[in-house]
């Protein structure tokens, strides 16, 4: 069995899983230290070790708001269990499962964690690798840096450093990937067949990955959940902050911890600067403090943008989300406010969008006929726009429906598919059933083909052919429902959906 490879800085020494037929190497470093001098600054070389790195547990995770671990919390309860979770500004470390038989040329899946670009970390018992490795997958999951510490903008980093002057996380992520594209064929992992992922936050970084051509031959595919948004009624997100005004964010926020210059700011301790950061969230929010800024060098389009981009990265894509999460109301409460709205944001075509309103007086009536879900509705337009454009990638759609048990009820959450695609319920507090079991293992499946070859169909895990999964088909429009099994339905476009997605798309270019 493999437990001892050799990689670009030095030996490293894994753990048999609790399959032993898998190894897991955890918290091996992919760059320096982002601390002192390299703080907000582009991810740099890492330094070799002597000896032997014995990767046997994750590394501290990246510095962020202190875990609560609070039972009464849906999140915490989940998974963020562990208050005395190590933290440090020293993070950037991944973790590889893979299998252990000496096999090469392996397909290879690199993870991105979510939380919003402000929380999270790859040591979440949820992204546990082995069900995949199982599968002949080395999977990868990493950590990046968060909230101020990757994501403030200032004039000064700016000047100092014009090729690299912010969104320091998705550096840290595509640092990473760099690093396996140089050393995953040491774990039996073949380069050139390497698909990312991620969840809600984790999925908006897939997509900002895909936005900047320069990663061009660093991947082959990509799996988008729950991360990429498009609200159906003119509104502005909050997730991409212009460059300008990402800027003038830093210098007031450095003046809000009284510091005169980026020197005093890196010469701040990483504990009192991430308090002076949460101190700042609280009074700005944290959508309006330290996130992705289009700054012309990494991200020159938002990211939640990347389909209208022609020279992305061109790859397949797995995307969906919960049956529940991030629903949209239309902003108006009664018929006047409606017609103010209407006219306000579709003019001409503001009758016939008051038309499918038509009879709807109290404030209920308008939001059940007005609802829609953001992250279906970008589906939609992803796959119109990637229809018309000069060289169109396929793109898998699903959505999550299953019940989850648990005397909490709650429902199809966001970020609760995670335990089936990683088919990692065994982690979990809940009282799942065969019928979980089951369908976790369909998920993983289709997951596995995926990052094999770019599409989800093939045999699964008993080797009988998984139920078909239709690429997305505007003209046909069919998505992967997942519920007591999965299947492919049916998906038409109702009529509000089918009003502003034609005005939308009217719009997009």
């Amino acid at each position: 069995m493999i437990r001892r490879v050799l990689t670009e800085n030095g030996w490293v020494r894994g753990l048999p899983a609790a399959d032993p037929r898998v190894t897991a190497y955890k918290g091996i470093p992919y760059a320096a230290p982002p601390v002192g001098g390299n703080r907000w600054h582009a991810p740099q070389p890492c330094p070799d070790w002597d000896g032997e790195l014995f990767a046997c547990d994750f590394s501290p995770i990246p510095m962020q708001a202190p875990i609560q671990a609070d039972p009464n919390s849906l999140y915490d309860r989940e998974w963020h269990v562990d208050r005395e979770q190590p933290m440090s500004e020293d993070c950037l470390t991944l973790n590889i499962w893979a299998p252990a038989d000496g096999r090469k040329d392996l397909p290879v899946f690199v993870w991105f964690f979510g939380g919003g670009l402000q929380v999270g970390y790859s040591a979440e018992m949820e992204f546990d690798g082995e069900r995949l490795a199982r599968r002949g997958i080395v999977v990868v999951t990493l950590n990046y840096r968060v909230g101020v510490f990757g994501f403030l903008c200032h004039p000064e980093i700016t000047a100092e450093a014009p090729e690299a002057p912010a969104n320091f996380g998705f550096l840290d992520q595509q640092a990473a990937l760099r690093w396996v594209q140089r050393n995953i064929a040491a774990f039996g992992g073949d380069p050139k067949r390497v698909t990312i992922g991620g969840q809600s936050a984790g999925g908006m970084s897939v997509c900002a990955q895909m936005t900047c051509p320069a990663n061009a031959g660093l991947f082959r595919a990509a799996i988008v959940q729950s991360g990429v948004f498009a609200k159906p009624y003119p509104a502005d997100l909050g997730l991409t902050h212009g460059f300008a005004e990402a800027q003038r964010t830093g210098q007031r926020f450095f003046d809000f911890i009284g510091v005169h210059s980026l020197a005093e700011a890196r010469a701040m301790d990483a504990v009192t600067l991430r308090d002076k950061a949460l101190a700042w969230e609280a009074i700005h929010g944290w959508a309006k403090s330290f996130g992705e800024a289009v700054d012309g060098v990494f991200s020159t389009r938002s990211s939640q943008e990347w389909y209208l981009q022609e020279d992305r990265v061109r790859c397949p894509v797995l995307l969906g989300s919960t049956d529940s999460e991030f629903m949209v109301d239309v902003p108006a409460a009664t018929p006047e406010e409606l017609r103010n709205f209407a006219r306000e944001a579709y003019g001409d075509r503001a009758d016939a969008f008051l038309a499918l309103f038509d009879g709807a007086e109290s404030t209920e009536e308008i939001q059940a006929r007005g609802r829609l879900q953001s992250i279906a509705f970008a589906m939609r337009l992803a796959a119109a726009m990637n229809a018309r454009g000069s060289a169109p990638a396929l793109l898998y759609p699903y959505v999550f429906a299953a019940d989850i048990p648990g005397p909490d009820h709650p429902g199809t959450f966001h970020s609760v598919d995670l335990w089936f695609f990683f088919e990692s319920l065994a982690k979990c507090w809940r009282p799942f059933a065969g019928r979980h079991y089951d369908l976790a293992r369909q998920m993983c499946d289709y997951w596995a083909n995926f990052i094999r070859t770019g599409d989800p169909n093939g045999a699964g895990s008993h080797g009988e052919p998984l139920p078909v999964w239709p690429a997305a088909n505007p003209a046909d429009p069919q998505i992967m429902r997942f519920a007591e099994t999965a299947a492919a339905v049916r998906n038409p476009v109702s009529p509000i959906e089918g009003f502003v997605l034609d005005w939308a798309l009217s719009h997009m270019l």
